[in-house]
């Protein structure tokens, strides 16, 4: 017979369900849950669920109380947790806490990004009493190749290109052990069953294996070679950074004049030396996602002038492969003959517009005529993705490129939408799968132009579906009738829901910081296009998902011969000068008058004055190209936003500015949006060049004016609808000086701005937004 105060003395035993959703699966997970539960002397229960991880904990109170703290302050690194619910249900006789075989059904489970070498992984590598010394593909549960590698579900090393290395009875021993960090790790193994890398000439044929294979990469790379390196979402084309001959070689052979190229540093006290680095930006080089970060330069360090001509910023990374840090660890014994590497050029492995290559025949044959040798391995790899690339924006991450490292991971939304499919733009098109509160953006895929890119956008749809169990009812795509995207959702077989460009924007920010309701959008890119049938690009938006009015735009200029005008800055020049000055724009002494033989001058005076293709264009991004123009910086560009981004190092420059900006006229029309007109900024910009002002000031003035237009128009539609939500979107916002003075001048104002920190403001998160508008657009 128990006594009363045995019986109050005695815990209270609890037994209790958990449900955990996110990415849980193939991170370790059950490990981290089985060690809490042993540390803790519970008893229960956990196994993989079709979506997610279940448990069940039998203990005290206070026990379970501790376990909860752990769940969600200490889970493995690549865990990402994005609910858990739990119910309290009998207790039962249990003595020990077990691993159960995964439950079945539909499955409905989060896929992991593939991940940067973990620490405990980079010490084995580099200890030779470890027997993965370094092997180049050494992993476990908290790092390496997951979304490229995965060729079905569940996510089981069959069902992964690792199929074809069967475990040795030491690898075997790790797999099978819950207390092992290497506990159903699926891409697991060593020197003895694993893959292995190998170097090989142009023509296919070895030249080293394994270690010496890595040994004479180095040595290749010090003698100033091209390699093509295999890494995990694809060929990287690598040279040494130091070395400027080799450099030239790579733009010349890729075909890429100007484009900076990142570079990878051997490790964080190189990365200092070559940059400025804020704490911050330290963090997300040392991520598990190990993006490229863009950071300011620092003047004189060893780098080739070439790496990023006229640019005081670099794209940095850090090593993320067990591959890319042997690189960086030449043998010892070579030492006295060339110093270890300390930077490389990392730059996709392909001809510039084309998709990265990946599969080994293909990268030989697409970029045998760029390297002179090809450091690749026998792992194949089943998704291609670039490197991510991002800058630090008010403290948080700014995507230019969200790929490798947060691909596929979901952005939660605020409110559930039917299974969809969004194709996304055509300019660095990314697509996007909804189904319910979840939105998954794929890797980065590219500029939709040519057969092999839309190809891999084919592929991605069809093995992003599979993976996610997601089968669309439904098909949104951009308004534009000839984009490649929406040619494919309109021969989808399926509903369709076309969405404006920059609506799409303005709710792609607002899904990601979990908006709802009517909002102010100011939209700011190169193209979109418009319900009017002409091309926007510098728009103030009001609307929600459901619907959107046009409240603001800057006053539509000509964009003489169409696309022409995007590749020859110089014509919009021109275009802006027309609209300021009239006739008076065909005779001003300046160089962007006399881009074209004089014969052919007349010719373009006539297309302008007639609009002769000459559409007409809101355009913020070609507002950024004239100015460019103007300044003698960019006539013409070799790639996207060049102009445009060497504006804004050359007003960073300024050493100092008149606080006043240029005039520019706001104009409202009873019914009609306000329209913002910078024809009196050119005539004074075109003075201040004949005064001798500096470029630097004029260049900073401009980002001045284009920011006050920007914040006083936002300020009238905020007065006259009542809305104090502020979103900013659009390519253009990748630009830091203006986006810096926009948003500190609305916030001053009381207004409450959002911007982007988990997909791009550029036309890479365009496909989120179409997804919600969609969803919305059926409830």
């Amino acid at each position: 017979m128990v006594s009363v105060a045995e019986f109050w003395s005695k815990p209270l035993i609890l037994r209790r369900r958990y449900a955990i959703q996110g990415i849980v699966q193939g991170v370790g997970f059950r490990p981290f849950v089985y060690r809490r539960a042993l540390e803790l002397d519970l008893i229960g229960w956990v196994r993989n669920s079709p979506a997610g991880v279940e448990v069940e904990l039998q203990g005290s109170a206070e026990t379970l109380a501790v376990f909860e703290y752990a769940l969600a302050n200490e889970a493995p690194p690549l865990a990402v947790i994005s609910s858990i619910s739990s119910v309290d249900i009998a207790a039962i006789q249990e003595t020990r806490f077990v691993i159960l075989p995964s439950a079945g059904g539909e499955p409905d489970v989060q896929i992991a990004p593939d991940s940067a070498l973990c620490p405990d992984c980079l010490r084995e590598l580099f200890d030779p009493a470890d027997r993965r010394y370094r092997y180049p593909f050494i992993t476990c549960t908290n790092c390496g190749p997951r979304y490229s590698i995965i060729t079905g579900v569940p996510y089981d090393r069959p069902n992964t290109t690792m199929a074809d290395f069967p475990l040795c009875p030491d690898c075997l021993g790790e797999y099978q052990d819950p207390l092992n960090r290497r506990f159903h790790a699926q891409p697991i193994a060593c020197h003895v069953c694993g893959p292995q890398v190998n170097l090989i000439d142009v023509n296919g044929g070895t030249i080293a294996e394994r270690n010496e294979a890595v040994f004479q990469t180095i040595e290749l790379l010090q003698n100033g070679a091209i390699v093509a390196i295999k890494g995990i979402g694809g060929y990287h084309l690598a040279v040494d950074a130091g070395n400027h001959g080799a450099v030239q070689r790579l733009r010349t052979r890729k075909k890429r004049d100007e484009k900076p190229f990142a570079v990878m540093a051997a490790n964080l006290a190189t990365a200092r030396e070559l940059a400025l680095i804020s704490h911050m930006e330290e963090r997300l080089f040392c991520s598990p996602e190990a993006p490229i970060v863009i950071v300011r330069k620092r003047p004189n360090t060893s780098l080739s002038l070439l790496i990023a001509p006229g640019n005081q910023w670099l794209g940095l990374i850090l090593p993320y492969t067990p591959l890319h840090h042997l690189l960086f660890a030449p043998h010892p014994s070579t030492l006295d003959l060339h110093p270890s590497l300390t930077a490389l050029v990392m730059t996709s492995g392909n001809i510039s517009d084309e998709p990265i290559s990946y599969h080994d025949d293909d990268a030989r044959a697409r970029l045998s005529g760029i390297a002179d040798a090809f450091l690749s391995h026998d792992r194949p790899i089943h998704i291609c993705s670039d490197d991510s690339v991002l800058r630090v924006f008010q403290g948080k991450p700014l995507f230019y490129r969200r790929a490798r490292g947060y691909a596929p991971r979901p952005v939660m939304l605020p409110f559930a939408v039917p299974p969809l499919l969004a194709t996304g733009a055509e300019l660095k098109n990314a697509l996007c799968l909804a189904d319910g509160n979840r939105a998954v953006l794929s890797q980065h895929i590219g500029d939709l132009q040519n057969q092999s890119t839309f190809d891999s956008f084919d592929h991605t749809v069809t093995h992003l579906s599979r993976l996610l169990s997601i089968k669309p009812t439904l098909v949104a795509c951009d308004l534009h009738p000839d984009y490649l995207s929406s040619r494919f959702a309109e021969n989808a077989g399926l509903p369709l829901i076309k969405v404006q460009h920059h609506h799409a924007h303005l709710a792609s920010c607002m899904a990601e910081n979990g908006l709802d309701g009517d909002v102010i959008g100011i939209i700011f890119d190169g193209t979109g296009f418009g319900t009017d049938g002409t091309i926007w690009g510098g728009e103030f938006l009001v609307g929600s998902y459901k619907r959107f009015t046009r409240a603001g735009h800057f006053t539509p200029v000509l964009l003489p011969g169409g696309d022409a005008a995007v590749r020859e800055p110089w014509r919009m020049a021109m275009a802006c000068l027309y609209q300021a000055l009239g006739e008076d724009a065909f005779s001003v002494d300046h160089p962007v008058a006399r881009q074209l033989p004089e014969m052919e001058r007349a010719v373009f005076a006539q297309m302008v004055r007639c609009g002769i293709h000459s559409p007409r264009t809101s355009s913020c991004g070609r507002l950024f190209d004239a100015v460019a123009a103007l300044l003698n910086i960019r006539h013409t560009v070799s790639y996207d936003g060049q102009g445009a981004i060497e504006l804004e190092a050359l007003a960073e420059s300024a050493t100092h500015s008149s606080a006043a900006c240029y005039h520019f006229e706001i104009a409202l029309h009873q019914n009609e949006p306000y329209q913002v007109d910078f024809s009196v900024m050119f005539t004074e910009i075109l003075s201040e060049i004949a005064a001798g002002i500096q470029s630097a000031v004029i260049a900073l003035r401009f980002h001045q004016t284009v920011a006050s237009a920007a914040v006083v128009i936002c300020r009238h539609i905020s007065a006259a609808s009542g809305l104090n939500r502020i979103i900013l979107s659009g390519g253009v916002f990748q630009n830091r000086l203006l986006s810096e003075m926009i948003y500190t001048a609305l916030t001053e104002k009381g207004l409450n701005v959002y911007t982007h920190s988990l997909v791009p403001p550029n036309d890479g998160g365009i496909a989120l937004g179409q997804a919600v508008i969609a969803g919305r657009r059926t409830l």
